[in-house]
Parts: C-alpha cells; structure tokens; sequence
C-alpha cells in the first residue's frame, strides 16, 4: 500500500516554492490561490526571509499550498467529483490523475491535515486556502492573549514524559512517534521544565513559534473556526483519511471538517497514524512538499517502509514511478472502502521541523 502525508508547520524554507514555480501552470495556479486567501504566496515562497515565513499566518497557507502544487504535479488534474474540476474525466485519465486509484490513505501532521483533506477530495483547493488562511490568523491571534510557546523533548520514555509534563501543567501538544514530543504551555511552565526535566530526557529544546499550539491556550480560534465551517463546502473522502485525533480513518467530509476545527486545540497524535499505517500493512510513503520530515520519522517508526521526500520538481521522476508501480487498473472511478479491515487490501485489490540534528527533527504544529 501507498501512502500521502503532508508536513506541518517548520518545514518550510525560505524560498521553497521558487523551483516549483518552473513547472507548467504553477505561477498562474499560485496567482489564484493568492487572490483566493488575501496572502501573496509567490512572494512568500519565494522571496520573503524565514522571520517572515515563521509567522503563522503566513506559514500555514504557504505549506498547504505547496504541498496541493506538489500534488497536482504528481498526480495532474483532481477527478471528476471534485470541485474543482467541473468537466467529466474518462476512466483512462481518471486512473493517471486520481489519487483514489492509487492512494491507499493520506494523513498530514497537524496543518498538513487540511492539505491530506483536499488531496482525498474533502476540501476542494479553494476552501483549503480559505480555511487555512483563517486557521493561521485565528491561531496567531489567540497566541498573542498570553506568553505561551513549545518545546521539543529529546529522549525518554513517553510515558514517563508525559506524566513529568502533566505535573507541570504541560500538555504533550505533538506525539510524533520514533521517541519525539513537543510540550506546551505557558512560559512559566516550560521554564520549569527546562529546569526539572524527566528522567531520561537528553535535551529540551525551544521551538520558534508564536504559542502553545494544539493546546486549550488555541480556544479562541476553534471558535472563529467553528464559525467558518458552517458554510465550508465538502464531500466524502475518497481516499481513506487519517485522522490527527487518534489516527483511525473517518468517513465523512463532515465530520473531518469538524476534526480540523477541534485539532487546533488537541494534540496531534501523529504516533497513532504511524500505528495505523502500520496496522494497515503501508509498504510505500510519498511526503508532499516540502517533504522530509515525516518521512524521516518514518525511517525510525516504520522500519521497511519504502519513502519518498518531495522536495523539488526532481523528485517527481521517482515519485511517479514508485506511483505507477501502485496504480489500480484503469475500470472506472471507485470510492475507497473506509476503515481499516477495507484498507488493507490495497489498491492492487481494489502534520514544526525543529533546527537540530536530523535523527530528532520534530514537527510541532
């Protein structure tokens, strides 16, 4: 089986987007989906320093953006039924284009989700970038009523981190899996973690970011969200849809709208995803871009698993390869089977990067 996954936030660069602007199509697509979310994310990606891309209004909208452009790249045009592609497609172009006839799940690490979303059909492009660009500013806003931020803890055992944490009033925002947690709270608290840290732990190191995300501290911009997404246009997945919640599939466009509104104040069990693929017998992953940090979590996680990092259009090459060596027959476009015993059989039968070293990169929003 074949996965996507899409990286949160901290896995942007300055000037990422630059080379995938070389590809067909990509600038005006851009230009559209600038219009759309009120951000200029030519200039963004391309142009703008990393103090500029850490803001998490700007962040959150760029990486979506990026990891769709990367998507369409490998996967060409979305298929019939969703909204952003009105005309009928052939069953032929259906199984070239059509991350249903090849996927077998998505999931992305905390904003990633909302890329994962529209990728399986939930969010058409449009309503992502609306809804992530209102997610970033309702998230930045909330950060800014109280000194809160995050920590990654380095080392371990999770279940002795995240008691010492609960005593200290922290919540484990980030359970990612391969050993890495990233805390939150206020200052005071992590302070105090950094001075009392648990038995076992290497390093505690503070994150560049605006604020406890994924934490009862993001209250505010749940509600702002909920607001929002009454009138957000949806449909079903279809390509099975991990959830960041406890990391089993959901099978309504409904209902994983309403999980992306309540993740911005939850934590993201990005662990529990891995399990599942796992569990779901994943044999490939392809990491949309930029890609790099899930994938490296998988190395250490998934033992076996073959993965693919997109990083720049030279990736591309490889990834439609490993893609074609996934692609169901072309015989009509099918919905997935949700849930995890229909999963399983495959389409053959049917989530902040912190700067330290690689081995403990550790996504926390």
């Amino acid at each position: 089986m074949l996965v996507l996954v899409a990286p949160g936030q901290g896995a942007q660069k300055p000037g990422f987007l630059s080379p995938w602007l070389d590809l067909p199509g990509v600038a005006d697509r851009l230009g559209w989906w600038s219009a759309v979310s009120g951000l200029d994310l030519i200039h963004y990606g391309t142009e703008a320093d990393e103090e500029a891309i850490r803001d998490t209004a700007v962040a959150q909208p760029l990486l979506v953006a990026a990891g769709l452009v990367s998507a369409l790249a490998l996967f060409g045009e979305p298929a019939s039924n969703s909204p952003d592609s009105p005309e009928p497609a052939s069953p032929e172009s259906a199984a070239a284009a059509d991350p249903a006839r090849v996927l077998g799940a998505c999931a992305g690490h905390s904003v990633g989700e909302i890329t994962a979303a529209a990728v399986a059909g939930v969010l058409s492009h449009e309503a992502a970038l609306v809804f992530v660009r209102r997610r970033g500013l309702a998230m930045a806003e909330a950060a800014a009523q109280a000194e809160t931020g995050m920590a990654a803890i380095l080392g371990g055992e999770q279940d002795d981190v995240v008691a010492h944490l609960t005593r200290l009033g922290l919540t484990p925002a980030n359970v990612n899996g391969a050993g890495q947690l990233v805390a939150a709270g206020t200052a005071e608290q992590l302070a105090a973690l950094a001075a009392d840290k648990p038995e076992g732990v290497r390093r505690v190191v503070p994150l560049k970011v605006a604020g406890a995300f994924h934490t009862g501290h993001m209250a505010p911009a749940v509600a702002t969200l909920e607001a929002l997404a009454t009138g957000l246009p949806v449909a079903d997945p279809r390509v099975t849809y991990l959830s960041n919640r406890d990391g089993r599939p959901v099978a309504t466009g409904a209902e994983i709208v309403q999980r992306l509104v309540a993740q911005v104040s939850n934590p993201v069990r990005w662990d529990l995803c891995l399990d599942t693929f796992q569990e779901l017998g994943v044999t490939a992953m392809i990491e949309a871009a930029p890609g790099g940090t899930l994938t490296g979590i998988a190395k250490r996680a998934l033992p076996g698993v073959r993965t693919l990092a997109l990083k720049t259009p030279d990736d591309l090459a490889a990834a439609r390869e490993l893609v074609a060596e996934y692609a169901a027959p072309a015989v009509g476009v099918a919905a997935p089977a949700v849930g995890v015993a229909a999963a399983t059989a495959g389409p053959s039968a049917a989530g902040l990067t912190v700067d330290i070293p690689p081995a403990a990169d550790s996504p926390a929003e």
